[in-house]
């Protein structure tokens, strides 16, 4: 087990130097768990086989990773399944599962800097953006279990001699498949509703970002969740992910990551045992930009920052800008000079606004984007080079483009990055079929004074979310999720908990 790396006389990190000097402890002091998390206990990969995780920032590696396989996924859902089955986490009281969530939450408040500061070396993401994470991360757990007491059955409408119930019962074994751009925060957004619900879940981070989730199983254990219910394991896509996707035993998918692999893990459903498949895919999210917007500068500050934060590293990302041409070129003037307020430094700076790409892949991928929009034909207007910090790391300054038609690949494909794409429109019309122009529909923005355009526009535009006046400005009490090639799944609010659970109806005939 690895020690605590904060105690309550540590003092709490504010500086570039605090950060550093965290860092240091933790990656030089042993105290990194690389292990899988299997039935309880931490042990290596059954192939003996290993992965490094690398800091994008700085080159360094941080750990050498256990990289599980199909013989790892099948010991974990056994334990998974022999623990759903025992009922002790399963058939526990509301109330009870509530405590222990309580709890879990607590202990992630309590560790929360170290948490944020495996985020940020693992994935290259800004401090102050991880710890934000950790915010987000904390209040889900909390959230869902504080819900899970408060949720009723049905009765169904019958006759005298007859009672109809409606109850709602766990769907048994969960697989969580989560991405690299968010580490925890979208493991708590998965696990929360499943766990809360009296599911057993088997986590599997991505191999670009493991660290905080075997840390996370570590609280798991200490909160009191039950042996066999919550399990970590580190590793590929390709080996053991697609093991727990096509397990007969596994009832439920639960993945965020690219609309490529939701397609896949959809096929793998179909050839195993029709396991529910949840899924929030890939995003090119429009945010469209009225003339009759009051203030300006504020608009261009939130249209920067919904596609340079996090390195552009986000699904809903607000990668495609409508602007309506009245006020395009003053506004996209405002947009760029925003975007100099954004530019890359150390992600253990707390006034860094990005930080490093997640790795050497995703960094050339991002360049190759920028590289094909000059080609295309669109203006570059910032950005559009790698660039380094202290001499080191994966960094690309915000990008900006203008000139950008339907057509071009910049303009209609997720490139997970901080390069954005501007378009003009000339009417309400045309912004709309613009904005709709997609294979997805994860989020889009709306920015108007007008609140019947407001109601007209928002009706129309094909989203899961709409963010009027303000970008992802939301909170746990709302759905997340999308729709066209954006998946169908939910996360967050109520609407989760209903997802990891199943609906029994019981009919009753009475004597009368």
């Amino acid at each position: 087990m690895t020690m605590p790396l904060s105690t309550p006389e540590t003092p709490i990190p504010e500086t570039l130097a605090d950060w550093q000097v965290l860092a240091k402890r933790l990656t030089t002091e042993q105290r990194l768990e690389t292990r899988a998390y299997i039935d309880d206990a931490f042990v290596d990969a059954a192939g003996g086989a290993t992965f490094t995780t690398v800091n994008p920032a700085t080159g360094e590696t941080l750990a050498e990773v256990a990289s599980c396989d199909a013989a790892d996924a099948e010991a974990a859902v056994a334990a998974a399944r022999r623990a759903f089955e025992s009922g002790e986490w399963s058939r526990r009281s509301p109330a009870g599962r509530k405590a222990v969530l309580l709890k879990l939450a607590e202990l992630m408040e309590a560790n929360q800097h170290e948490l944020a500061l495996l985020d940020s070396l693992d994935m290259g993401k800004p401090v102050n953006s991880s710890l934000g994470d950790m915010a987000g991360a904390i209040g889900c757990i909390r959230h869902h279990a504080e819900s899970i007491d408060k949720l009723y059955g049905e009765v169904a409408p019958t006759g005298e001699e007859s009672l109809g119930l409606v109850m709602r019962e766990p769907l048994g074994v969960v697989a969580s498949i989560v991405p690299w751009n968010f580490p925890l925060m979208m493991t708590a957004w998965k696990i929360g509703p499943a766990l809360a619900a009296g599911n057993s879940v088997i986590l599997k981070p991505s191999e670009k970002s493991p660290l905080s989730a075997l840390r996370l199983a570590e609280l798991t254990r200490e909160a009191g969740l039950s042996r066999g219910v919550f399990q970590v394991l580190p590793g590929f896509g390709h080996t053991v992910g697609k093991a727990l996707a096509l397990s007969m035993d596994v009832d439920c998918l639960a993945f965020t990551g690219s609309t490529g692999v939701g397609k896949q893990l959809m096929q793998y459903a179909g050839q195993s045992n029709l396991k529910k498949v949840f899924l929030e895919c890939g995003g090119k999210s429009p945010n469209v930009i009225f003339a009759d917007c009051k203030d300006l500068d504020r608009v261009a500050e939130h249209a920067a920052a919904a596609i340079f934060h996090n390195q552009g590293e986000v699904c809903i990302a607000g990668s495609r800008l409508l602007v309506e041409n009245t006020i395009r070129e003053a506004f996209v003037d405002k947009v760029l000079a925003a975007a100099e307020r954004m530019q890359p430094g150390d992600p253990l700076d707390p006034d860094s606004f990005m930080g490093a790409m997640v790795d050497q892949a995703q960094h050339e991928r991002v360049l190759d984007y920028i590289r094909r929009g000059v080609a295309e034909g669109a203006t570059l207007r910032a950005g559009g080079e790698a660039t380094q910090v202290e001499g080191k790391g994966l960094f690309i300054g915000p990008t900006v483009f203008d000139g950008v038609t339907d057509g071009m690949a910049i303009g209609r494909e997720e490139i997970f990055g901080p390069v954005l794409a501007v378009f003009g429109f000339d009417t309400e019309e045309e912004a709309v079929r613009l904005a709709n122009d997609s294979d997805y529909g994860l989020a889009a923005g709306l920015w108007s004074q007008d609140i019947d355009r407001i109601m007209r526009v928002t009706r129309r535009l094909r989203s899961g979310q709409v963010f009027v006046n303000n970008w992802a400005d939301m909170d746990q009490t709302v759905p997340f999720g999308g729709v066209k090639q954006s998946g169908n799944g939910r996360d967050k609010s109520h609407h989760s908990l209903e997802e990891y659970s199943d609906l029994k109806s019981v009919w009753m005939t009475l004597a009368v």
